[in-house]
C-alpha cells in the first residue's frame, strides 16, 4: 500500500515536473529563431531537463501500473499546467524558473520520504524497472531504492538549475535595462 501512495505521488509529481523544461525550451528555441541569436546552451539543457523528467513518469509508470481514471488523471493535470507554465514563463521566466526550483526541491523532499520508507521496511524494495537499470545505466540487480535514489539525484539537479536560471535571467534583465 505504501509504496503505490508514493508512487501515484511521484507519477504526479512527475507529470507536471516534466512540462516546464518542455515549455521554457520551447520558448527559448522560438525567440533564438526570431532574434537570430544562440540561447548560450539553456535549449539543450531545458529539453534535456524534459525528457529526464519524463524517464521518471515513465519508470513510474512501470512502478504503479496506474488505472485508467488515474492515466486521465495525469493528462488532466498535464494539460491544465502546460497552458498556466506557458503563460507564466512569457510573462515572466524569472518567476518560471523560481517555482519550477521550488517544484523540485519539494520533490527531493518526496523522494527522501520515499526513501526512508524503503530503508525501514515499510515499502518493499522490488527490482527494478528494466527502464529505469536500462535509462540510468543501472546494475541489473538494482533496487527501488538504487532507482529512488538516482531520481532524487536528478531532481537536486534540477532545483539548482532552475533556481541558477532564475538567478541569471534576474542578472541578464538588469544588465540589459542597464543599457538603454
Amino acid at each position: 500500500k505504501f509504496q503505490r501512495q508514493y508512487g501515484c505521488r511521484a507519477m504526479m509529481l512527475e507529470t507536471v515536473a516534466a512540462v516546464p523544461g518542455m515549455v521554457g525550451g520551447m520558448l527559448l528555441h522560438l525567440r533564438s529563431l526570431r532574434k537570430f541569436q544562440h540561447s548560450g546552451g539553456w535549449i539543450k539543457a531545458l529539453l534535456e531537463e524534459a525528457e529526464n523528467e519524463r524517464m521518471h513518469l515513465m519508470t513510474m509508470v512501470e512502478l504503479v501500473k496506474p488505472k485508467w481514471y488515474e492515466r486521465l488523471l495525469v493528462l488532466a493535470v498535464q494539460g491544465v499546467f502546460f497552458n498556466a507554465f506557458f503563460v507564466v514563463y512569457v510573462l515572466s521566466p524569472k518567476l518560471a524558473h523560481r517555482v519550477v526550483g521550488y517544484l523540485e526541491e519539494e520533490a527531493v523532499h518526496s523522494y527522501t520520504e520515499y526513501l526512508k520508507d524503503i530503508e525501514s521496511g515499510a515499502v518493499e524494495n522490488v527490482p527494478a524497472p528494466a527502464i529505469a537499470i536500462d535509462y540510468w545505466r543501472l546494475p541489473k540487480d538494482a533496487k527501488l531504492k538504487d532507482v529512488i535514489t538516482v531520481i532524487r539525484a536528478d531532481e537536486a539537479h534540477h532545483r539548482d538549475v532552475n533556481h541558477f536560471a532564475s538567478y541569471i535571467v534576474f542578472i541578464l534583465l538588469s544588465f540589459c535595462y542597464s543599457l538603454e
